[in-house]
């Protein structure tokens, strides 16, 4: 059974699906499945047997959108093998997800906080501060951001493309980019004068760094926006780390998190009285999840 799901996503997934899909199938076989089911062979999985594999897993405590998402890997690949003529029934169907869902919350920096949290941030470190200033006015994720080209800004239309994102976690050079994380999230956005002048600011630090570091030690290749001191791709750590920093510097709620400051522009925009189709368009959302997104922040509207 085992080898019959890796078979499945090494033959049937890659090169269809996307890089994160499949880590996160890979994840699901290495992390939950091998180890519980060990040596068992296809033919021999029973429902009530896959009915107790998924209780033990809420039973360690996992939540239940990760079981949902180990579910996923498992009934998908015996599902392909029903199809092949393997076996005769899919034996996960009809099995129950236990647990419930945890209330969704909307988490985003204040307005007012806007100012006090980007302050900080360029008093800690130049490079967090426009890399935080970014995703606060474009609502980019953080590696979209992190993926951006100078290629892809347009400083006379006062656009930016986003075509791509960076896997943090990427093993090889060739894994380090990847395409965005749906359709709609393959987008060319309208920006504010006051990012393109940020954005003209960055390009002469850039060049002066490049100077003070030597040309032939920057990463020329990469053509990054948002990077290091030598052109190679911010460390999701380091990002991390700063963002807490930051917060905490700030006297805001550690809480919030990086993916908050995406969140703190659909806010602004939205108070700001846009349409909320343009403020999708932003995003890369589809328009169902901005309504939702919309209900949790304002629920009185």
């Amino acid at each position: 059974m085992i080898d019959y799901i890796r078979n499945w996503i090494d033959n049937y997934k890659k090169g269809v699906v996307r890089k994160n899909t499949i880590k996160q199938h890979e994840n699901n076989l290495n992390t939950h499945i091998k180890s519980y089911f060990k040596r068992l062979m296809l033919k021999d999985l029973k429902p009530d047997m896959y009915q107790v594999f998924l209780d033990s897993l809420f039973k360690k405590g996992l939540s239940k959108r990760t079981v949902e998402i180990t579910n996923s890997t498992v009934y998908s690949a015996i599902e392909h093998a029903l199809i092949q003529g393997k076996i005769l029934r899919n034996p996960c169907k009809g099995s129950i997800i236990k647990g419930e869902h945890k209330k969704k919350t909307i988490q985003f920096i204040d307005s007012e906080d806007i100012p006090k949290f980007l302050h900080t941030a360029r008093g800690d470190a130049y490079i967090y501060w426009i890399f935080f200033k970014v995703l606060i006015e474009t609502g980019l994720r953080k590696g979209e951001a992190a993926a951006l080209k100078w290629s892809d800004i347009n400083f006379k239309e006062k656009t930016i493309r986003v075509d791509e994102t960076l896997d943090f976690q990427a093993a090889e050079e060739d894994e380090l980019f990847g395409d965005t994380k749906t359709k709609k999230s393959t987008r060319t956005i309208s920006v504010s004068n006051g990012i393109i002048n940020d954005l003209r600011y960055h390009a002469s630090w850039q060049n002066q760094n490049k100077i003070n570091l030597g040309e032939s030690m920057y990463r020329h290749d990469l053509n990054l926006v948002l990077c290091k001191n030598d052109g190679s791709p911010m460390p999701k750590s380091s990002l991390f780390n700063a963002s807490k920093r930051i917060l905490r510097k700030a006297c805001l709620s550690e809480d919030l998190t990086i993916h908050s400051l995406r969140h703190t522009y659909a806010v602004i925009m939205l108070e700001a009285g846009a349409d909320i189709k343009f403020v999708q368009e932003q995003l890369g959302h589809r328009v169902c999840k901005l309504h939702q997104m919309c209900m949790l922040i304002f629920p009185r509207s």
